[in-house]
């Protein structure tokens, strides 16, 4: 409140954003977030993520799927499902096979690389778990200043690998996207804008202890980037795509989107691109253990981690205030508990899913272009259905 000693502000004195400073908002609305989720490399500097030599392309046994789901007690069509919850691309496969492929959006298509946002997240976890077994990270209870000095003295520093894959860091207040001050809201600025992304991530505030709660964070993310690729002594997109894409048998190329400041860097927690068809055959991997064409790419063990964890503050609806009720946590993958067992979904912002079961041998991508960032009513309704479609394929194995 201004005191009567003092001079109230000149309106002319108070400047609103630039465009520079919202075009992180700019790029996230509908309708344009049809095209921008098409076309990230467009917009900023990229890195790619090589396929290998080997192309192994998936078979097609085409199934109309006629059913319905319940949500908000009616029976509901897919097609109300895509119309409800901004479908772009949506892929089936049950048994190593696309049973079903849809391409609603204005831009999308099967060769069409979509921006993954979070699903990136479950990406770099698979990566962690190969160089974990490489001994390129030597252990999961190492601390992130073990192989970033520059976190020393910041809320990061005794921080474990263990810590950043479960979201146990104690590390920042909840991730809110409509806060214009939140930390998630000035990493978005630091990285479209050229400021220091390094900056922001080291400046967050201890808030619990670590191991002690689940709090969803794209930081704690960044940093488990960081360690790997301060481990590996290479980038994130080369390393995925030596020890990954390569051995995927991929259509295309992916690619990872970079901060616009020098160094540049990959957003391990969200900038991620990739076809939906490829971003499918990285669910298959994980319904069959890790194993692509008989080589085991990631380690059996690693996937069975993924499933679910036993530490109950990262069970099915312990997740507190920066979770859905209807997940857990692990590894960073969303689970889904004994209701649905060994079904798992990596998630991102604007309704992208990788939903994997693994018992029904069913794996659904799901991308879609949401007019918000999160929506807890879309985001059940679309679990909803696809527990529902992988429900129906396991019936008929």
């Amino acid at each position: 409140m201004t005191s009567t000693t003092e001079r109230p502000a000149s309106p002319s004195v108070a400047k609103s954003p630039s465009w520079w400073d919202r075009q992180g908002d700019l790029i996230m609305r509908r309708p344009f977030n049809e095209w921008t989720f098409t076309h990230m490399n467009w917009l900023m500097p990229s890195e790619r993520v090589a396929r290998g030599e080997v192309h192994r392309p998936l078979h097609y046994d085409p199934h109309h799927l006629d059913l319905t789901y319940r949500f908000e007690g009616r029976d509901r069509s897919l097609a109300e499902l895509h119309r409800r919850t901004n479908t772009t691309t949506f892929v089936v496969v049950h048994n190593g096979r696309i049973v079903h492929e849809y391409y609603p959006g204005v831009f999308a298509g099967p060769r069409t690389r979509m921006q993954l946002f979070s699903v990136s997240k479950s990406i770099t976890s698979l990566l962690v778990g190969i160089a974990l077994h490489e001994g390129t990270i030597d252990s999961l209870y190492d601390r992130v200043a073990d192989y970033r000095p520059d976190f020393k003295g910041t809320a990061y520093e005794e921080v474990t690998v263990n810590n950043l894959l479960n979201m146990t860091s104690g590390v920042g207040d909840l991730e809110v996207w409509d806060v214009p001050d939140s930390g998630i809201k000035r990493f978005e600025q630091a990285i479209m804008g050229g400021g220091d992304v390094a900056a922001v991530v080291r400046g967050a505030p201890r808030t619990a202890t670590a191991g002690d709660h689940f709090n969803y964070s794209t930081f704690d993310t960044q940093v488990l980037g960081w360690v790997l690729e301060a481990a590996a002594g290479m980038s994130l997109a080369t390393y995925c795509s030596d020890r990954l894409w390569r051995h995927l048998g991929a259509d295309r190329d992916a690619y990872y989107w970079l901060t616009r400041a020098r160094p540049r860097s990959a957003i391990g927690g969200g900038s991620l691109n990739a076809t939906a068809r490829d971003l499918a055959r990285v669910g298959m991997l994980m319904v069959n253990d890790g194993v692509v064409a008989g080589r085991q790419v990631v380690p059996r063990e690693w996937v069975r981690r993924s499933r679910g964890s036993d530490q109950p503050q990262l069970a099915v609806g312990e997740l507190g205030p920066s979770g859905y009720s209807h997940y857990g946590y692990s590894n960073q993958w969303w689970t889904l508990g004994s209701a649905c067992f060994d079904a798992f979904s990596g998630l991102g912002v604007h309704g992208q899913y990788l939903f994997v079961d693994h018992s029904a041998d069913v794996v659904i991508v799901k991308t879609s272009a949401w007019p918000t960032q999160d929506d807890e009513n879309r985001d059940l309704e679309t679990i909803t259905a696809l527990r529902r479609v992988a429900d129906h394929f396991a019936t008929t194995r």
